[in-house]
């Protein structure tokens, strides 16, 4: 047998670019799981940890307790949700077409808040034999379902004879949003001091409540989620050229849709039930990729989770590092490093917007 020019095709100036930018971010991934591991108050060298693993010596148990029962479960859970969120903020610009849709920004997040603040006011009102099945998913499934609800009315009422309007879509999340806000409110007049604690826990995005029990909570739902999404990747890039066409192509444009919307739903509701309303990540991270690859689901979903788990896991470690032994919350540094990121993408469009 030959060995011809065509037995190992060159790959394309596209694939190579591709190819480059995955392995920067697997290495900017670890780096952030080096940072978040190493870093803390407490001054516990995770360095230590690891290489009296390799070498069987024993490890100082302080550093051994920080490292497995604060840190690793801490970053665990900060990589599912940065995987979720951007992820779910990619699924979501290609469901509706546009850069600017994120699950936060159309009012899902204000939704799966209002179902897990919901829980946590008036779950001591659900049947006995509920909260002893359920037990301690109940707040995470009802973020989930509060998060489904909303998705499933915004797409409802921006829709109109098969055709999403995306300007219907923004007014109709800030309405939804504006909606959660009341009823949160409402829960938060009712609630008592107690529940007033947790409740703040959502305002403003945090992670400092890591553990076992909520990775194995959430971590569940937003595998499940993430691993549906590249199921979608061939449907969202034909559904790019509009509806009537990824239907001529053979794509199910309704159950793509259904599907697009629960997986969103399950993995923002989860999210938000361990850690709070968190912004930016959702919008910033799939349109930056766009900018650096193209818009190629079957690329952008994976690229989008090693990106996203990289930014907030980073942003988790200054958040605790800053004001060392204090946090700063999660939702204010995604917020401070966002907001000017998307900024810049916005002013750097060479032409206005259309909605």
């Amino acid at each position: 047998m030959s060995i011809t020019a065509d037995t190992f095709p060159v790959p394309s100036r596209r694939e190579l670019r591709a190819a480059r930018l995955r392995i920067g971010l697997i290495l900017l991934f670890a780096l952030a799981a080096v940072v978040s591991l190493g870093s803390g108050a407490s001054g516990a060298s995770a360095v230590a940890v690891l290489k009296s693993l390799l070498t069987g010596d024993s490890a100082d148990p302080r550093d051994a307790l920080v490292l497995w029962e604060i840190r690793l479960p801490r970053f665990l859970l900060g990589a599912l949700i940065g995987a979720a969120l951007a992820v779910g903020g990619a699924v979501m610009q290609g469901l509706f077409r546009n850069p600017l849709a994120d699950p936060g920004l159309v009012g899902v997040g204000a939704g799966a808040a209002l179902g897990a603040v919901g829980m946590i006011v008036l779950g001591g009102m659900m049947p006995l034999v509920v909260q002893q099945f359920a037990g301690r998913h109940l707040v995470a499934l009802a973020a989930c379902f509060g998060g489904w609800v909303f998705t499933l009315v915004l797409y409802r009422v921006a829709t109109r004879a098969g055709r999403t309007s995306v300007a219907t879509m923004l007014l109709a999340g800030i309405a939804l949003g504006a909606l959660a806000g009341a009823f949160t409110g409402v829960m938060v007049f009712v609630a008592d001091e107690k529940q007033l604690r947790d409740l703040t826990f959502w305002s403003l995005g945090s992670l400092a409540g890591a553990s076992w029990l909520k990775v194995w909570t959430a971590g569940p739902m937003i595998i499940v989620a993430l691993a549906v999404a590249p199921l979608l990747a061939k449907g969202l890039n034909a559904l790019a050229l509009g509806e009537a066409a990824a239907h001529h192509m053979g794509v199910p444009v309704q159950r793509l849709k259904r599907l697009a919307v629960l997986t969103v739903a399950l993995a923002t509701g989860a999210s938000v039930a361990v850690a709070g309303a968190i912004g930016f990540i959702g919008i910033v991270v799939p349109h930056l990729l766009r900018l650096a690859n193209g818009p190629d689901h079957r690329t952008l979903l994976l690229d989008a989770a090693l990106l996203g788990v990289a930014l907030l896991v980073i942003a988790d470690a200054i958040s605790r590092s800053i004001v060392a032994p204090a946090e700063l919350p999660l939702g204010i540094i995604t917020a401070v490093a966002g907001a000017p990121v998307f900024l810049w993408i916005l002013i750097r469009q060479n032409s206005v917007v259309d909605l």
